[in-house]
């Protein structure tokens, strides 16, 4: 009756955060069909989704980041339930990519004209930037897990310091994804080939760049010494999420660009 918290559970406050992050996605859904139908205000419709997304995540993450760090809620049974839910947000997004590479499978052992790649594609050479790109990610894995041992033995300059080498990694793969893309000999529409080596790279450069933004967050927090040995669940679930876009890339690189190529 005091009004106190006579349990270990965090009941979250009604929050407007979900109901705009619906909004913005749906904007920035609209805007992008209108885009690619060329369709008049579509571009800037888009554009407007993805700040909405912007401003919604900045908001959400910030109360979460209260809640964890100064209102307290985030108690070890409340962390048990959010380990719980990363790891079925991961499993769902190996689920994603596993459609991605069956397509691509079905499509290669299966080809229409009996030769894959099909005759009229120059695939990239996988030990060319892919192999960069894999030394990249494989280092990226062991600086964020040095970061890891650096918080879990209170030395938060290397934690500090390997989260930020990781960061740096992230965009360096990102970079050297664009400009693949840039000098790639097909275009998306240009068959089956071309649509499933897109949308499964495509689509894990997408998680590169969100992972890397989660650790920036991680790295500011870090930072402002939000994270202790004892009570660091959201730099875990960054380093998670990042090891899980290594383990994703390592079976592109081995399936697509190297089995699947030249």
């Amino acid at each position: 009756m005091s009004g106190g918290h006579t349990h270990s559970y965090h009941l979250v406050e009604p929050s407007p955060w979900p109901v705009v992050g619906a909004m913005a996605t749906f904007i920035l859904a609209i805007g992008g069909i209108m885009f690619m139908h060329e369709m008049p205000f579509g571009g800037p419709i888009a554009i407007v989704g993805f700040l909405l997304i912007l401003f919604m995540m900045f908001m959400w993450w910030r109360d979460v980041i209260k809640e964890a760090e100064y209102q307290g809620h985030h108690t070890p049974i409340v962390q048990i339930g959010m380990r719980y839910g990363m790891i079925l947000f991961i499993s769902s997004e190996v689920m994603f990519f596993l459609a991605f590479f069956w397509a691509f499978f079905d499509a290669s052992l299966y080809p229409d004209t009996g030769v894959w790649p099909p005759a009229d594609v120059v695939p990239f050479e996988a030990f060319d930037i892919p192999l960069i790109n894999t030394l990249i990610l494989l280092l990226s894995g062991c600086t964020v897990t040095w970061a890891h041992a650096a918080l879990l033995k209170g030395d938060r300059k290397n934690l500090i310091r390997g989260l930020g080498i990781t960061i740096i990694l992230g965009a360096a793969f990102t970079a050297l994804q664009a400009y693949e893309y840039d000098h790639a000999s097909f275009g998306f529409t240009d068959g089956i080939y071309s649509s499933t080596f897109y949308m499964a790279t495509g689509f894990h450069g997408f998680h590169v760049i969100v992972g890397t933004c989660f650790l920036t967050v991680c790295w500011f927090r870090a930072r402002a010494g939000h994270f202790t040995p004892e009570h660091h669940f959201g730099f875990e679930a960054a380093a998670w999420y990042w090891h899980f876009v290594d383990v994703v890339w390592l079976f592109l690189f081995i399936c697509v660009y190297w089995w699947g190529g030249p």
